[in-house]
């Protein structure tokens, strides 16, 4: 799946069947369900799932919990707008 393709899926009711969990939360973090997104991360134990973890709340507006969830996924705390950082994360998992 391209990332174009990816983007596309946003119009479609439920996430791509071929998608990995975390572009799964990221799909429902796009569609206005962090909630859903939020679920979906606090399941996954991985350096890339804390990265997701982490950009949910900096998103949250709760920087000390994003600070702390950047800390495990070895990230620094991104200068990017949050929408370059959810094109980042969906890139780097659908590599």
């Amino acid at each position: 799946m391209t990332f174009s393709e990816f983007k596309a899926s946003l119009t479609d009711p439920h996430p791509p069947h071929k998608a990995s969990v975390l572009l799964q939360a990221l799909w429902h973090d796009a569609k206005g369900d962090w909630n859903a997104a939020h679920q979906i991360t606090q399941e996954i134990n991985s350096q890339q799932g804390a990265w997701v973890h982490a950009y949910l709340h900096r998103k949250e507006g709760d920087q000390s919990n994003a600070s702390y969830w950047y800390g495990r996924a070895r990230q620094n705390m991104p200068t990017v707008s949050l929408e370059k950082e959810w094109e980042e994360l969906v890139k780097g998992l659908l590599v």
